[in-house]
């Protein structure tokens, strides 16, 4: 870490603390050069990956969008909310874990279609049915098939 004050390269670590919840690392240092102190502070840096729309814009990830499109496929069905919050984090640990900057929503898709395999058949045919956007009922009859 180079010295704010001179310039210096060399800098050594005096004092490290860490808050109080954990997320962050306050380090006080000494410059080897002109032997002034200063402070640095570490946080993580964790990032969504970007989504990739059909039309090739880029948006925010927005876990909000995921958890209505989910909630609206699970609508009326014997689902827990716990379950669903699960099924939740599950993508938005997989998207965190990538290290993808960016993600196309085909794929986005693909994991909510997994996630709400694994909930509710009913669901996960619902959701496929509008995300898929099936252009016959052959190609409805075949996922429902393959369940």
């Amino acid at each position: 870490m180079k010295c704010p004050f001179c310039g210096h390269g060399e800098t050594q670590v005096v004092e490290t603390r860490e808050s109080e919840d954990g997320d962050l690392i306050r380090r006080r240092r000494r410059c080897g050069g002109c032997e002034q102190r200063f402070t640095t502070y570490e946080r993580a840096e964790v990032a969504m990956p970007s989504v990739v729309k059909k039309d090739g814009s880029r948006a925010d990830f927005d876990l909000g969008k995921v958890q209505a499109s989910m909630r609206l496929a699970l609508r009326k069905r014997p689902v827990a909310v716990e379950q669903v919050d699960a099924a939740l984090e599950r993508i938005e640990r997989k998207l965190l874990t990538s290290g993808t900057k960016e993600i196309t929503t085909a794929k986005l898709g693909e994991l909510v279609m997994r996630e709400l395999k694994k909930l509710d058949k009913v669901a996960y045919v619902r959701f496929a049915s509008v995300y898929r956007s099936f252009e016959d009922v052959d190609e409805f009859s075949r996922l429902i098939q393959d369940i």
